[in-house]
């Protein structure tokens, strides 16, 4: 029985065309045609293609099936004026991006209707990728987060699959002219904006045809995709009031956001400290000392207050240091009671004056200049309610990069990768939502702080920021990592770390684990494990 065209398929499937090879645009037409979902209109829009034989190959499917329909331009538009081309034919519901050489795997259609199905208000919804060779070898699997605005700004992470509801795509105006390179991250970043809904489906359901010439095989490919990029952001940041500045990243199609802290915003840091040295980058220092001094060295924004919580056999002199560094600006509240990292900075935020909170251990070293800035400025985002950096080891290798939860465990992905790497798809470089960040170095609203509890003193040492993340998430509020703002950790140098089991499953009971992370899956979690295995084992050995 042949095919029947729907009057009102369920997708359009639009397709902009220019001079691929013959072998590959066949087997992207084949991949259509195999879907298990059959309710599809294929629209390819041939953008005047210098090889005859291209819409010859279309118009062969079309006459062979009505679902496919072809387009031909009399002259070359480029892919912006092609995709709307196929966007002002699209008959469907929902219309899916398929570039004219990619793949799309036979059930993707059907698990994009099951998603959909669920949700009758899903405006946006992508999937999980990899690449393909010209032999058929798939690779490079990229296993995304759930929806994640934030990454959005700082990468187009979405990409393949995207299935975009025709209606909203149409009120936004379709594809623009000036963004060639980035016209799907900027079509992504305006319908989001309206979106009611946005979906990930967590399984890979189309093949990224990796050739030469493709950012699949060099992200530096398209050179003016990286400005038109950029635009996109910046004009998102300008839409939605975000005050901030778009930039490029550390690799083309990574981008850096910076937003500015308003003036009026008083920063209230804590720190919790028993006045101990330690050796940190080969001397003995006080690290309580060394952290207030890096802090303000590295803070341009004048309202800030240090509330140094010590205990109170702390040595005067470290306090007097404090005072000559700080001034004005230190608060010292004495504390008697037995070690409890909870207590302390609860009650150090009681004595703070600050709108705008920032934890910070004694063992911590800024680096980067505004590093404060930027982990507090996102807080003018009503839906954000905690914020964490980016923290190194003394040997300049990631200590900190935000929290995974998952396999009944609490996680730090990334760990012990170098400072220069981005991660496996730019987890490094990117501010990003995730489920969790130490407390090592968090900026929090003071109503925020209050409207969640605080700290939970009944976790006096370990997991109380994993338990003060789940709270955030409680209350509806995201979590960011910020990768612009650095520090070093000289993570327990001033206390011996115990973990005890009973506090593991204190949260675990009140909070359960998930089996997957939302926003660090284990498949882009797990390459840690290369890391591990290449450091020498006295690294683990015990003491």
């Amino acid at each position: 029985m042949s095919p029947r065209r729907s009057a009102t398929p369920r997708f359009s499937i639009v397709t902009p065309v220019y001079d691929p090879p013959i072998d590959v645009l066949k087997e992207c037409i084949e991949s259509v045609l195999a879907q298990d979902f059959q309710d599809w209109e294929l629209i390819m829009v041939d953008d005047f293609s210098t090889q005859a034989a291209v819409p010859t190959v279309i118009g062969h499917y079309a006459q062979q099936d009505p679902r496919i329909t072809l387009i031909e331009r009399d002259v070359n538009g480029h892919i912006v004026a092609a995709s709307n081309d196929g966007v002002d034919a699209a008959r469907g519901e929902f219309i899916a991006l398929l570039d004219h050489d990619d793949l799309l795997v036979p059930h993707a259609l059907s698990r994009v209707v099951e998603a959909i199905d669920r949700h009758d208000d899903i405006d946006y919804l992508y999937t999980d990728e990899d690449k393909v060779t010209a032999d058929g070898t798939t690779y490079g699997a990229f296993a995304k987060p759930d929806w994640s605005p934030e990454r959005l700004r700082g990468q187009m992470y979405t990409s393949h699959l995207s299935v975009l509801r025709t209606s909203v795509v149409r009120d936004v105006g379709g594809f623009r002219e000036g963004f060639e390179g980035s016209q799907d991250h900027d079509l992504v970043l305006r319908v989001t904006e309206r979106a009611r809904r946005v979906v990930h489906v967590p399984e890979v359901l189309y093949h990224w045809r990796a050739v030469e010439g493709s950012t699949a095989v060099d992200i530096e490919a398209k050179p003016y995709a990286e400005t038109a990029g950029i635009r996109a952001v910046q004009e998102h940041l300008d839409r939605v009031g975000i005050d901030a500045e778009a930039g490029p990243g550390a690799e083309p199609g990574r981008y850096v956001v910076r937003r500015r802290l308003a003036p009026e915003r008083t920063v209230s840091v804590v720190i919790p400290t028993a006045g101990q040295s330690a050796l940190a980058r080969g001397r003995r220092t006080v690290l309580v000392v060394e952290a207030v001094r890096s802090l303000l060295e590295r803070t341009d924004h004048e309202r800030v207050e240090v509330v140094v919580v010590h205990d109170t056999p702390t040595p005067p002199a470290v306090l007097d240091e404090l005072r000559a560094i700080a001034g004005e600006r230190l608060m010292l509240v004495p504390f008697d009671r037995p070690f409890n990292f909870s207590e302390k900075v609860n009650v150090g935020v009681c004595h703070a004056s600050g709108d705008r909170l920032v934890f910070l251990n004694d063992d911590i070293e800024a680096i980067s200049q505004g590093w404060l800035e930027q982990l507090v400025a996102p807080l003018d985002e009503p839906d954000v309610g905690l914020t964490g950096a980016k923290l190194y080891f003394g040997d300049q290798t990631v200590q900190h990069a935000g929290h995974a939860y998952y396999n009944a465990g609490y996680h730090h992905p990334f760990k012990f990768w170098t400072r220069d790497e981005v991660g496996p798809f730019g987890e490094l470089v990117v501010n990003r939502e995730v489920t969790g960040v130490t407390a090592a170095c968090a900026a929090m609203r003071r109503d925020t702080f209050f409207a969640i509890g605080g700290f939970t003193e009944t976790l006096p040492g370990n997991f109380n920021d994993v338990d003060l993340c789940y709270k955030v998430r409680a209350a509806g509020l995201r979590t960011l990592f910020i990768a612009t703002s650095e520090l070093h950790h000289y993570e327990s140098q001033t206390r011996e770390a115990r973990v005890q089991e009973w506090e593991r499953l204190a949260v675990v009971s009140r909070w359960g684990v998930p089996d997957e992370d939302a926003f660090t899956p284990r498949a882009v979690a797990m390459p840690n494990l290369r890391r591990i295995q290449q450091l020498p084992d006295e690294l683990f050995s015990q003491p």
